[in-house]
């Protein structure tokens, strides 16, 4: 009789955010590796504090699962997250500060969670050599870029307090694999969009005010450009990263869909049945990066990734999704004002 394959427990920080709680549910659903039928061969531990953005809704298909666990915690914590990553046999880093906005606000909460919670995090593997160790990470460290797309190995330029400290996180991630010879993989995406998204960033704040009937704010002359990548496509990526990437390498993530914001803006109104009169000019942000774009021909070449999901297909969805499912995102709006 063939023995059950081994199982293979994973700490995932952040997982009850937006693209964290996706990645969960893929890696616990029929599609991931723990399979429907048979032994499971993946256990998920989640940890997160549950600031505003959290939300245990985006958990509820999971909660049953014998795979699943669940800890309301803080990545700051050195005593818990040494405790729980002793038990654990690899980390996926979800959790964070991520609106660029409340950075410009108030940096310290950004560098407090962001910085020393990844360094917390790193530690602890390193004490009990947890490996892998994939730092999800964004394309808004690189800065901005007028022509082409940022490879993997551009200098790291970050303009917003929120992208500094990602920034900062990542070379602290990788100096530990080039210091200490930890397992460090980074992932940097572009823009993602989808369901279960926190409606404080563009696509579900224009989703959700649109459906009410509300005006929406465009920044400066609405001419920055963002690549848009669906949370689909980036959890695959992510699976390629963590099963097949290689330790110290960083991976850009690309959805292959470049928009400037008022094209973003455009496809949106038409999305709801609104018109341009829904829309409201307002004050460029301070330090808005004109464009981002990153090259992902690496993990393209190396790990066989390309993005599956057409833009056109995945925002009607995202519509849809969102107008089925009032009951979870209209108790949120009050947490999303800044």
């Amino acid at each position: 009789m063939t023995p059950p394959p081994p199982v293979t427990r994973i700490l995932v920080t952040g997982g009850a955010g937006f693209i964290g709680s996706h990645y969960v549910r893929t890696l616990l659903g029929p599609d991931g590796p723990a399979g429907p039928d048979g032994p499971a061969r993946t256990e998920v531990t989640v940890l997160d504090r549950l600031t505003y953005a959290g939300n245990l809704a985006n958990l509820a298909p999971v909660r049953d699962h014998p795979g699943f666990a669940f800890l309301h915690g803080d990545i700051r914590d050195a005593d818990l997250v040494d405790k729980l990553v002793s038990e654990h046999d690899q980390v996926v880093h979800f959790a964070a500060e991520s609106h660029v906005d409340r950075s410009i606000l108030g940096a310290a909460e950004f560098v407090r969670t962001n910085v020393l919670g990844t360094q917390t995090l790193l530690d602890a593997c390193l004490r009990h050599r947890t490996a892998p160790f994939v730092h999800i990470s964004t394309d808004e460290v690189y800065g901005s870029i007028e022509t082409g797309s940022w490879t993997e190995d551009e200098p790291v330029r970050p303009n917003s307090p929120y992208a500094a400290s990602k920034a900062s996180a990542d070379l602290i991630a990788l100096s530990y694999h080039r210091t200490h010879g930890l397992d460090v993989r980074v992932t940097r995406c572009s823009n993602n969009y989808g369901p279960h998204h926190f409606p404080e960033k563009v696509v579900p704040l224009f989703i959700t005010r649109l459906l009410d009937g509300g005006k929406v704010p465009l920044y400066g002359d609405g001419s920055h450009v963002r690549d848009w990548l669906h949370v689909d496509d980036h959890v695959r990526a992510i699976e390629l990263v963590r099963t097949r990437g290689r330790a110290g390498e960083i991976y850009n993530i690309g959805g292959g869909t470049e928009l400037s914001n008022r094209k973003l803006t455009s496809l949106l109104l038409d999305a709801c049945g609104a018109d341009w009169s829904h829309v409201q000019q307002v004050e460029d942000r301070k330090g808005h990066d004109r464009r981002y774009a990153v090259d992902w021909t690496k993990i393209r070449d190396e790990l066989g990734y390309r993005p599956a999901k057409d833009f056109a297909t995945g925002l009607a969805e995202t519509v849809a999704w969102y107008r089925d499912n009032r009951s979870w995102w209209q108790p949120l709006l009050s947490r999303a004002a800044l």
